[in-house]
C-alpha cells in the first residue's frame, strides 16, 4: 500500500491529477456542435460558454490561485478538484445552455487553482530547477489539454450517448485522481500564524515595460489561437471543410497542444530570442494555412491539418518565449507576482478575441472571419522593445560603398563620443 513516504509514486500522483483536470477542461471541445444541435444556438453562444470559463480561469488565479501557500498543497488541490468533479456533475444532469455555462464556470474556478497549486508541487516534489519536473508539468498542461479532445471526440463518435459518456467516465477519472492524492508527500503545510488575505499582486517591471507589455501581448495571442482551436474550429471542419467527425475535431485540438507541448520541449535549450523568433514565424504561417484550407475553391483538409500542426508549434514556442522573457527581466522577489500578468494577459487573450470572432461568425462567413483574425496585429519580438542605456542622438549615417560608410561612421563617432547602440537598432539591421 502507498503512503505519503513514496515521494516518487507522491509525483507521479500530482502529475495524474494535473492531467486529468486539465484533459476535462477541452472534454466539451468536439462535443459543441452537438449542444448546438441539441438546444439551437449559434456559434457565438458557443464562444460565450468558452468565455465564462476563460474569466473564471483568470479570476481564480487572481484570487486563489496562491492560497496552498498559505493552506497546503494537498488541501488546496483536491479542493480544486473537487470542484471539477462538481462541474463533470453538473454537465451530466443539466445539458442546456445555463447549465453549460455553471459548469464551464465552475471548471475555471477550480482550474486556475489547479494549474499554479500542481505545478509548484511537482516542482518541490522533485527539487527546485528539476529538469523532470519542468518537463512534466508541461506535458500535464499542454497534454492534458489535448488528451481530453481526443477521448472525447472518439467516444462521441463511436461509443453512443455522446452528451455523457464523456462526462461519466471523467467524473471517474476525477475521483480515481482525488484519491491518489492522499499518496503524494505534503511539501508546504499550513502557514501559522495564517496571513491576512488578499488577492495576487501582479506586478509590472519599471525597467522593462515595453518588453513586458510585448510578452504579454505574445501570451494573449498565443491563448487566442488555443481558443479558436477549442471553441470555433469543430464549427470550421463541419460547414466549411465538410467533415462533421467528432473524433476528427478532437484529433484536431490534441494535436495543436501536444505539437506546442513537444516544441517546449525541444526547443529547451533555445536562447528566448530564438523562441521567439520561430514562434512568430510559425504562428504567422500556421495561421495563414488554416485560412487559405478554407479559401480554396474546393476546401482542403490536408492543409488545415498542416496548419494545425505548425500553428500549435508556434504557440508553444511564443508562450514559452514569454515567459522567459518575464522571467529574465524581473527580480526574484517579484517574479511570480510579474507571472501573475502573464497568465492574466493570457486568459483574457483567450476570451475576448474567441467572442469576436464568434461574432463576426453571424454577420459573415467563417471563411471571411478567419481571415480576418488571420490578419489581426501579429506579436513582435519582446527585445525590440529595450530602451538604449541613453538616448542615441541619431543614427550612424548609412552609405553604399563599404569604404565610405566606414569612414562616415567613424566620423560621426567621434563626434558623438556617448553613443551607445541600441538593442532596438542592432536587431532592425
Amino acid at each position: 500500500m502507498f503512503s505519503a513516504t513514496h515521494p516518487r509514486f507522491g509525483f507521479w500522483a500530482v502529475a495524474l491529477s494535473f492531467t486529468t483536470a486539465m484533459a476535462f477542461t477541452t472534454v466539451p471541445t468536439p462535443l459543441w456542435t452537438l449542444y448546438a444541435q441539441h438546444d439551437r444556438f449559434s456559434s457565438f453562444t458557443v464562444t460565450i460558454a468558452f468565455a465564462a470559463y476563460a474569466v473564471a480561469v483568470a479570476l481564480s488565479l487572481l484570487l486563489a490561485g496562491h492560497l496552498s501557500d498559505w493552506y497546503g498543497r494537498r488541501r488546496v488541490l483536491m479542493s480544486a478538484l473537487a470542484l471539477e468533479i462538481l462541474a463533470s456533475v453538473v454537465f451530466l444532469v443539466w445539458p442546456s445552455l445555463t447549465g453549460l455555462l455553471v459548469a464551464r464556470v465552475l471548471s475555471g474556478l477550480g482550474i486556475g487553482v489547479v494549474t499554479a497549486t500542481a505545478t509548484a508541487w511537482l516542482s518541490e516534489l522533485r527539487g527546485p530547477g528539476s529538469r523532470r519536473a519542468q518537463i512534466v508539468s508541461t506535458a500535464a498542461n499542454l497534454g492534458g489539454l489535448g488528451l481530453g479532445a481526443l477521448i472525447s471526440g472518439a467516444l462521441a463518435q463511436w461509443a453512443g450517448d455522446a452528451l455523457r459518456l464523456p462526462f461519466l467516465v471523467f467524473t471517474a477519472a476525477l475521483s480515481v485522481a482525488w484519491v491518489a492524492l492522499l499518496a503524494a508527500a505534503e511539501t508546504r503545510g499550513p502557514r501559522l500564524p495564517r496571513p491576512r488575505y488578499r488577492p495576487q499582486r501582479i506586478s509590472v517591471p519599471p525597467q522593462a515595460r515595453g518588453r513586458f507589455f510585448a510578452a504579454a501581448f505574445g501570451a494573449a495571442i498565443t491563448f487566442a489561437v488555443f481558443g479558436l482551436l477549442t471553441s470555433l474550429a469543430p464549427t470550421f471542419l463541419a460547414r466549411t471543410l465538410h467533415q462533421p467527425s467528432h473524433a476528427l475535431a478532437g484529433a484536431v485540438t490534441f494535436t495543436a497542444f501536444a505539437t506546442a507541448a513537444l516544441a517546449q520541449t525541444i526547443a529547451a535549450s533555445r536562447t528566448t530570442q530564438q523562441l521567439l523568433a520561430a514562434a512568430i514565424a510559425a504562428l504567422l504561417a500556421g495561421l495563414g494555412l488554416l485560412t487559405i484550407a478554407v479559401w480554396l475553391p474546393a476546401p482542403s483538409l490536408g492543409v488545415f491539418l498542416a496548419g494545425d500542426l505548425v500553428v500549435g508549434a508556434g504557440s508553444g514556442l511564443m508562450f514559452k518565449g514569454a515567459i522567459a522573457t518575464v522571467s529574465d527581466i524581473s527580480s526574484q522577489e517579484h517574479r511570480a507576482e510579474a507571472l501573475a500578468g502573464i497568465f492574466l494577459a493570457a486568459y483574457l487573450g483567450l476570451a475576448g478575441p474567441v467572442i469576436g470572432l464568434g461574432a463576426l461568425t453571424q454577420a459573415a462567413s467563417t471563411r471571411t472571419s478567419l481571415l480576418i483574425f488571420r490578419s489581426a496585429p501579429r506579436p513582435r519580438d519582446p527585445r525590440r522593445h529595450s530602451r538604449a542605456p541613453w538616448p542615441a542622438p541619431a543614427t550612424p549615417p548609412r552609405n553604399r560603398n563599404y569604404l565610405s560608410r566606414t569612414a562616415a561612421t567613424a566620423q560621426w563617432l567621434r563626434r558623438h563620443p556617448g553613443y551607445a547602440p541600441s538593442p532596438r537598432l542592432n536587431s532592425a539591421r
